[in-house]
Protein backbone atom coordinates (compact mmCIF):
# COMPACT_ATOMS: atom_id res chain seq x y z
CA UNK A 1 0.00 0.00 0.00
CA UNK A 2 1.29 3.41 -0.91
CA UNK A 3 0.23 6.10 1.56
CA UNK A 4 0.72 9.83 1.27
CA UNK A 5 -0.01 11.89 4.36
CA UNK A 6 -1.22 15.45 3.92
CA UNK A 7 -4.23 15.78 3.98
CA UNK A 8 -47.32 15.84 16.68
CA UNK A 9 -45.80 17.51 19.82
CA UNK A 10 -46.97 15.99 23.13
CA UNK A 11 -46.93 17.88 26.43
CA UNK A 12 -46.73 15.93 29.68
CA UNK A 13 -46.31 16.79 33.37
CA UNK A 14 -43.52 14.89 35.05
CA UNK A 15 -41.32 15.05 38.13
CA UNK A 16 -38.22 14.23 36.13
CA UNK A 17 -36.30 16.74 34.01
CA UNK A 18 -37.65 17.13 30.53
CA UNK A 19 -35.53 15.40 27.92
CA UNK A 20 -35.37 17.41 24.70
CA UNK A 21 -36.53 15.50 21.66
CA UNK A 22 -33.81 14.09 19.45
CA UNK A 23 -33.48 15.95 16.17
CA UNK A 24 -34.91 14.18 13.19
CA UNK A 25 -32.30 12.49 11.05
CA UNK A 26 -32.41 13.91 7.54
CA UNK A 27 -33.26 11.28 4.99
CA UNK A 28 -30.65 10.27 2.47
CA UNK A 29 -31.04 12.17 -0.78
CA UNK A 30 -33.06 10.48 -3.52
CA UNK A 31 -31.17 8.90 -6.36
CA UNK A 32 -31.54 10.36 -9.84
CA UNK A 33 -30.74 8.05 -12.70
CA UNK A 34 -29.13 10.12 -15.42
CA UNK A 35 -30.78 9.78 -18.83
CA UNK A 36 -29.61 11.03 -22.22
CA UNK A 37 -31.32 14.40 -21.85
CA UNK A 38 -29.91 15.14 -18.41
CA UNK A 39 -26.47 13.97 -19.49
CA UNK A 40 -26.44 16.34 -22.44
CA UNK A 41 -27.74 19.10 -20.18
CA UNK A 42 -24.91 18.70 -17.69
CA UNK A 43 -22.00 17.72 -19.92
CA UNK A 44 -20.32 21.09 -20.23
CA UNK A 45 -17.13 21.99 -18.33
CA UNK A 46 -18.42 25.30 -16.97
CA UNK A 47 -21.82 23.90 -15.99
CA UNK A 48 -20.14 21.05 -14.15
CA UNK A 49 -17.84 23.43 -12.30
CA UNK A 50 -20.81 25.64 -11.34
CA UNK A 51 -22.72 22.63 -10.02
CA UNK A 52 -19.67 21.44 -8.12
CA UNK A 53 -19.31 24.78 -6.32
CA UNK A 54 -23.00 24.87 -5.41
CA UNK A 55 -22.81 21.33 -4.06
CA UNK A 56 -19.64 21.86 -2.07
CA UNK A 57 -20.09 25.40 -0.77
CA UNK A 58 -23.83 26.03 -0.85
CA UNK A 59 -26.01 28.64 -2.57
CA UNK A 60 -24.53 31.48 -4.55
CA UNK A 61 -25.37 34.08 -7.20
CA UNK A 62 -24.22 34.42 -10.77
CA UNK A 63 -22.04 37.31 -9.70
CA UNK A 64 -20.43 35.32 -6.89
CA UNK A 65 -19.88 32.28 -9.06
CA UNK A 66 -18.53 34.38 -11.90
CA UNK A 67 -15.96 35.93 -9.61
CA UNK A 68 -14.82 32.57 -8.31
CA UNK A 69 -14.63 31.02 -11.75
CA UNK A 70 -13.23 34.00 -13.61
CA UNK A 71 -16.24 34.07 -15.92
CA UNK A 72 -18.61 36.77 -17.14
CA UNK A 73 -21.75 37.07 -15.00
CA UNK A 74 -24.01 36.90 -18.05
CA UNK A 75 -22.38 33.66 -19.18
CA UNK A 76 -22.74 32.13 -15.72
CA UNK A 77 -26.40 33.23 -15.58
CA UNK A 78 -27.11 31.47 -18.87
CA UNK A 79 -25.57 28.23 -17.62
CA UNK A 80 -27.41 28.52 -14.30
CA UNK A 81 -30.73 28.71 -16.14
CA UNK A 82 -29.69 25.72 -18.22
CA UNK A 83 -28.87 23.68 -15.11
CA UNK A 84 -32.22 24.69 -13.56
CA UNK A 85 -34.10 23.65 -16.70
CA UNK A 86 -32.58 20.17 -16.37
CA UNK A 87 -33.37 19.91 -12.64
CA UNK A 88 -29.86 20.06 -11.25
CA UNK A 89 -30.29 23.35 -9.38
CA UNK A 90 -33.16 25.51 -8.16
CA UNK A 91 -33.66 29.12 -7.21
CA UNK A 92 -33.88 30.19 -3.59
CA UNK A 93 -37.04 32.25 -4.04
CA UNK A 94 -37.01 33.61 -0.45
CA UNK A 95 -33.59 35.12 -0.93
CA UNK A 96 -32.13 37.79 -3.14
CA UNK A 97 -33.79 40.26 -5.47
CA UNK A 98 -35.04 40.36 -9.04
CA UNK A 99 -31.61 41.50 -10.12
CA UNK A 100 -29.61 39.13 -7.94
CA UNK A 101 -30.98 35.59 -7.86
CA UNK A 102 -29.61 32.93 -5.53
CA UNK A 103 -29.25 29.34 -6.70
CA UNK A 104 -28.71 26.08 -4.85
CA UNK A 105 -28.01 22.54 -5.92
CA UNK A 106 -30.96 20.17 -5.78
CA UNK A 107 -30.40 17.63 -3.01
CA UNK A 108 -30.15 14.45 -5.03
CA UNK A 109 -27.56 11.77 -5.67
CA UNK A 110 -26.92 11.30 -9.37
CA UNK A 111 -26.17 7.89 -10.82
CA UNK A 112 -24.86 7.33 -14.33
CA UNK A 113 -24.56 3.93 -16.00
CA UNK A 114 -22.07 4.67 -18.76
CA UNK A 115 -22.76 1.38 -20.56
CA UNK A 116 -26.05 2.74 -21.80
CA UNK A 117 -24.42 5.62 -23.68
CA UNK A 118 -21.11 4.38 -25.09
CA UNK A 119 -22.60 2.96 -28.30
CA UNK A 120 -25.07 5.79 -28.88
CA UNK A 121 -23.56 8.34 -31.27
CA UNK A 122 -25.96 11.02 -30.00
CA UNK A 123 -24.68 10.77 -26.43
CA UNK A 124 -21.15 9.42 -26.79
CA UNK A 125 -19.69 12.91 -27.09
CA UNK A 126 -21.58 14.19 -24.05
CA UNK A 127 -20.45 11.14 -22.08
CA UNK A 128 -16.84 11.81 -23.00
CA UNK A 129 -17.07 15.44 -21.86
CA UNK A 130 -18.81 14.46 -18.63
CA UNK A 131 -16.34 11.74 -17.67
CA UNK A 132 -13.31 13.86 -18.57
CA UNK A 133 -14.51 16.81 -16.51
CA UNK A 134 -15.44 14.55 -13.58
CA UNK A 135 -11.94 13.09 -13.51
CA UNK A 136 -10.46 16.58 -13.68
CA UNK A 137 -12.60 17.68 -10.73
CA UNK A 138 -11.39 14.73 -8.66
CA UNK A 139 -7.78 15.41 -9.60
CA UNK A 140 -7.96 19.10 -8.69
CA UNK A 141 -9.59 18.35 -5.33
CA UNK A 142 -6.69 16.06 -4.43
CA UNK A 143 -4.13 18.54 -5.75
CA UNK A 144 -5.69 21.34 -3.69
CA UNK A 145 -5.54 19.18 -0.57
CA UNK A 146 -1.87 18.43 -1.09
CA UNK A 147 -0.93 22.08 -1.50
CA UNK A 148 -3.16 23.58 1.22
CA UNK A 149 -1.82 24.43 4.68
CA UNK A 150 -3.27 22.05 7.27
CA UNK A 151 -2.19 21.49 10.85
CA UNK A 152 -0.48 18.21 11.70
CA UNK A 153 -3.62 16.53 13.08
CA UNK A 154 -5.60 17.03 9.86
CA UNK A 155 -2.62 16.42 7.61
CA UNK A 156 -1.94 13.05 9.23
CA UNK A 157 -5.64 12.08 9.15
CA UNK A 158 -5.86 12.37 5.39
CA UNK A 159 -4.50 9.74 3.09
CA UNK A 160 -4.01 8.85 -0.54
CA UNK A 161 -3.70 5.11 -0.78
CA UNK A 162 -3.13 2.56 -3.50
CA UNK A 163 -3.02 -1.22 -3.22
CA UNK A 164 -1.54 -2.86 -6.30
CA UNK A 165 -1.33 -6.56 -5.36
CA UNK A 166 -5.00 -7.58 -5.67
CA UNK A 167 -6.30 -10.10 -8.20
CA UNK A 168 -10.10 -10.14 -8.16
CA UNK A 169 -12.96 -11.44 -10.25
CA UNK A 170 -15.63 -8.98 -11.43
CA UNK A 171 -17.93 -10.28 -8.68
CA UNK A 172 -15.25 -9.77 -6.03
CA UNK A 173 -14.48 -6.25 -7.24
CA UNK A 174 -18.16 -5.34 -7.19
CA UNK A 175 -18.54 -6.82 -3.69
CA UNK A 176 -15.52 -4.91 -2.39
CA UNK A 177 -16.86 -1.64 -3.78
CA UNK A 178 -20.26 -2.33 -2.19
CA UNK A 179 -18.64 -2.96 1.21
CA UNK A 180 -16.58 0.24 0.99
CA UNK A 181 -19.69 2.20 0.02
CA UNK A 182 -21.47 0.77 3.09
CA UNK A 183 -18.69 2.09 5.36
CA UNK A 184 -19.01 5.60 3.90
CA UNK A 185 -22.81 5.40 4.15
CA UNK A 186 -22.52 4.56 7.87
CA UNK A 187 -20.41 7.64 8.55
CA UNK A 188 -22.73 9.83 6.43
CA UNK A 189 -25.72 8.63 8.47
CA UNK A 190 -23.90 9.42 11.71
CA UNK A 191 -23.05 12.90 10.46
CA UNK A 192 -26.65 13.57 9.43
CA UNK A 193 -27.93 12.50 12.85
CA UNK A 194 -25.54 14.78 14.75
CA UNK A 195 -27.17 17.89 16.27
CA UNK A 196 -26.45 21.25 14.73
CA UNK A 197 -23.45 21.21 12.46
CA UNK A 198 -21.97 18.08 14.00
CA UNK A 199 -18.67 17.93 15.83
CA UNK A 200 -17.38 21.45 16.63
CA UNK A 201 -13.90 20.52 15.44
CA UNK A 202 -15.13 18.79 12.30
CA UNK A 203 -14.35 19.79 8.74
CA UNK A 204 -16.10 18.96 5.46
CA UNK A 205 -14.53 15.75 4.19
CA UNK A 206 -14.34 14.44 0.63
CA UNK A 207 -14.10 10.71 0.04
CA UNK A 208 -12.83 9.54 -3.32
CA UNK A 209 -12.85 5.85 -4.14
CA UNK A 210 -11.20 4.67 -7.31
CA UNK A 211 -11.07 0.96 -8.01
CA UNK A 212 -10.93 -0.61 -11.45
CA UNK A 213 -9.24 -3.46 -13.31
CA UNK A 214 -5.81 -2.95 -14.88
CA UNK A 215 -4.77 -4.63 -18.10
CA UNK A 216 -1.55 -6.57 -17.74
CA UNK A 217 1.32 -5.86 -20.10
CA UNK A 218 0.70 -8.79 -22.42
CA UNK A 219 -3.00 -7.97 -22.73
CA UNK A 220 -2.61 -4.35 -23.79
Amino acid sequence: MQRVLCAPTLTTVTDTPEIPPRPAVPAAPPIRQMDARSLRGLAHPLRMRILELLRLDGPDTATGLGGRLGENTGTVSWHLRHLAAHGFIEEETDRGTRRERWWRAVRVATHLDTAGFREDPDTRGALSVYVHELVQQHFHRVADYLTEDWDAEWRDAGTLAQWHDLRLTPAQLAAMNAELAEVVARYRAAARSAPGDGAPDGQPVLVQLQSFPRKERGAR
